[in-house]
């Protein structure tokens, strides 16, 4: 069975849309939805309930404590994380499906913008794909594992607010037990970070990264990620 998790924070403009996607991708598999409604203030969570998941209730603010969370009350063998603003096809569930019968340890896909999004958004995502696809690592919009690797790794490092899927992938790969596979067809996640901030401010946050990277450990200094969510155009 697929268990997927979806960590959400105040996501009731998407959340159903998401879960919507993943119930009509999946339905020639036997599977589960859980979301992990993280402190939300919205109607996140009712919402949710309605469009037929399972949700469970944390207050820890950081994503990668969110997903570890719907992972332990999982009950399928393989797991698959996906983001409350991402939107999943058939083409995903049988590539996730084939991977894992084929002995894959886990995985993930490439990514594209909804639109509207500047240029630059959508050239920059489609060149961070090609660099992840060539050295196999999974985005944080998707990424799926076999639950007894995940254990095996420990889940995701919550000592990280971001790029904890980056970790998590190299964990995945050092257990050595079948390949990472990076799925062709991308998954439609939201460009609404290049829709409400400006180019100066996400340069400057990426800019950031680049020098201090542990700024990965510190919530305060993420705040495109746990900062107020502006409004989307």
């Amino acid at each position: 069975m697929l268990s997927f998790v979806i960590p959400a924070h105040d996501e009731e403009a998407l959340i159903g849309r998401t879960i919507a996607a993943i119930h009509m991708s999946a339905q020639a598999v036997p599977f589960e939805i859980i979301v992990v409604d993280d402190a939300s203030t919205d109607r996140t969570a009712e919402i949710a309930t309605a469009a037929g998941a399972r949700v469970v209730r944390v207050n820890v603010r950081q994503i990668g404590m969110a997903r570890n969370a719907g992972a332990a009350v999982a009950k399928g063998d393989t797991l698959v994380f996906v983001d409350a603003d991402t939107f999943i096809t058939p083409a995903h569930v049988q590539g996730v499906v084939a991977a894992i019968a084929r002995g894959a340890v886990g995985g993930g896909a490439a990514a594209r913008f909804d639109d509207p999004v500047p240029w630059w958004a959508q050239a920059t995502l489609t060149a961070t794909a090609w660099v992840f696809r060539r050295v196999k690592l999974a985005a944080g919009s998707f990424l799926f594992c076999t639950k007894s690797a995940f254990e095996a790794t420990g889940g995701f490092d919550p000592a990280l607010y971001a790029a904890e899927e980056i970790a998590l992938s190299r964990s995945l790969k050092r257990l050595r037990r079948g390949p990472f596979v990076v799925l062709r067809e991308p998954v439609l996640t939201s460009g609404r970070k290049a829709r409400t901030y400006s180019n100066r401010e996400i340069a400057r946050t990426w800019g950031g990264l680049l020098i201090r990277p542990w700024s990965v450990r510190h919530r305060d200094r993420l705040d495109m990620w746990y900062g107020p969510r502006r409004k989307d155009l």
